[in-house]
Parts: C-alpha cells; structure tokens; sequence
C-alpha cells in the first residue's frame, strides 16, 4: 500500500474497473446531453454507446470542465485521510482544468500544511492520458516516492504519442472545424483526417487520407516511425474509439502484428463523453511509447 494518492481525472477514457484495480482516484468532468446535465462517470449513468447513438440522432452535446470548488472538496476529501496527493490533470491545451485544479491546491495549503499535493499538467487526452496515468501506478506500486513520480511524470509526459483518426466529418462541420464545402466534398471522396496532439497539448489535423484503409496503414505507420524499440517495442499500447469498434478491432490487429511483444497486447476502450461531445462517434485514436513530441517530430 502507497503512502500517498494518485488521482487523475475522468478524461483518461479507462474504464471504472482500470481505474479500481490500479488503486487511481479520479474526479468527474461534466456534460450535458440535449440540455441536461451529468457527470462524465466513465459510462455509468449513460452507456457510451447509447451516448455515441444520442449524438447520431442528432442530440446536441456539450462539455464543462471542473471548477475550483469541485476540485477544493475533491482533493480536501484525499487530503483528509493523511495521505499525500500527486493529481494527473487533463491536457491544459485542451480545457482550462488545470488552472481550477492548481488554484484549489494553493487555497487547501494553509488547511493541511504538512502534507503534499502536486498538480501534474499531463499534455495528454483520452487514453493517452491514461496511459500516462497507468505507468505512474506502475512507478507507485514498484516503490516511487511522490516526489520521484511526480519529476518522472513531468520528464517523460511528452513521450505519450496520441494519433486519432475520423471515419467521418460530420462532426468537424458541426463543430466549424471544417466548411460545409470542405465537408461535402472530403465525404464524397471519403476522407478521413489523421490528427495528433503536440507538445502543448493541442490536438492538430495533421494529414488528409482518402479510405478507412489508407487511414489505419497511416496510423500505424506513425507508430512504426516514432515508438520505442521499432517493432520489438515491449510497453503497453491503447486504443480508444466512439462508436467505432470494426475499425478500431482491425488497427489493433493490425498492430499486434507488427508489434508481437506489446506488454499485455493492445487494449481497446471507448472515448469519453468530454472528448467524444467535440469528436462525435467515428473517432479511432492509438496511444504508445515514443520518442518525444515536438516540433521535429511533427
């Protein structure tokens, strides 16, 4: 047993039990689904796929972070039991989560003086995020210190390589991402944008490929070009998909194939409300091990 608390938040798309086996904490986002509110609970009020098939009916759904206050009763609960706190937070190029979490650590100070909590910016989404957060609880569980984890975390955060790829543009029009031309036209040649998320965290359209095939052999060819150890790379590998299980069973074929020695093999899990809301259902994404992102890795 630790003697400190590692906790992240809903948005590492793991499910509840990944997270109750590893001994992680987590905190809720919201959404909200034709108007009403929830909380993004890993899929528990709202099945997923009952979630993706309310998106393709034409529900509207939003998103909302976590604030100050959720977060100062959150980590004043973990703070209770005398343990110290190291927080994983959500992407800061993606939602402002960070900046509550932090704000609600500083103002917890005065209250637990002698204990620790530290707020880790992840740059990372979905289950690259988790993926993140998975190897921390393996650092935890073989020893780590708090402090150790946390100057880990922030050294090795970069090599999460995220590569995301839509089946459709539906969801990029909606959002203004793409014009209506631009979308009609990409539809009828069938295009599908591969997108990753850079060293600040920011998701960014990388390439346009023409075919659900073209698009997997891309994906998997930007793990061949940027993870660990070429194809002997030995860590674990995730999948997340919306509503997209055929595709994302054929990439994960596909990559067990050139990657025999994948720890655990490829595990596949279902994208979350929060980042499913803006990407709409036909979203694929892979996650690994790799050389640093950066601009020269781009």
């Amino acid at each position: 047993m630790s003697d400190y608390i590692l906790s992240c938040g809903s948005t590492v798309d793991l499910t509840g039990k990944h997270l109750a086996d590893r001994d992680v904490s987590c905190v809720y986002f919201h959404y909200e689904l034709d108007g009403q509110s929830y909380l993004d609970d890993l899929g528990k009020t709202i099945p997923l796929p009952e979630f993706y098939k309310a998106m393709e009916d034409g529900k509207d759904a939003r998103t909302s972070q976590i604030n100050q206050a959720e977060y100062t009763d959150y980590f004043d609960k973990l703070l209770s039991t005398g343990k110290d706190v190291l927080h994983i937070d959500f992407s800061s190029g993606l939602s402002g989560s960070v900046g509550s979490a932090r704000l609600a650590a500083e103002n917890l100070k005065e209250k637990y003086p002698s204990q620790k909590l530290y707020i880790v910016d992840s740059l990372a989404a979905s289950s690259g995020y988790g993926l993140l957060v998975d190897k921390a609880a393996d650092l935890r569980d073989g020893g780590m210190d708090i402090d150790s984890l946390r100057d880990w975390v922030e050294d090795n955060k970069l090599r999460v390589h995220h590569w995301f790829f839509s089946t459709t543009l539906k969801y990029y029009i909606k959002g203004g991402r793409v014009s209506k031309t631009a979308g009609f036209l990409g539809g009828i040649l069938g295009i599908c944008p591969l997108l990753h998320v850079d060293e600040e965290g920011h998701l960014i359209p990388m390439e346009k490929i023409r075919g659900k095939k073209k698009v997997i052999a891309a994906t998997l060819d930007k793990m061949l070009k940027y993870c660990d150890n070429g194809t002997r790379y030995a860590e674990k590998c995730y999948i997340s998909h919306s509503n997209s299980p055929e595709e994302a069973a054929v990439l994960k074929d596909e990559v067990e194939k050139a990657f025999p020695d994948i720890r655990g093999g490829v595990e596949i899990d279902d994208i979350g409300t929060v980042i499913g809301a803006h990407s709409g259902p036909g979203t694929v994404a892979l996650f690994f091990w790799g050389k640093p992102r950066g601009k020269e890795n781009a």
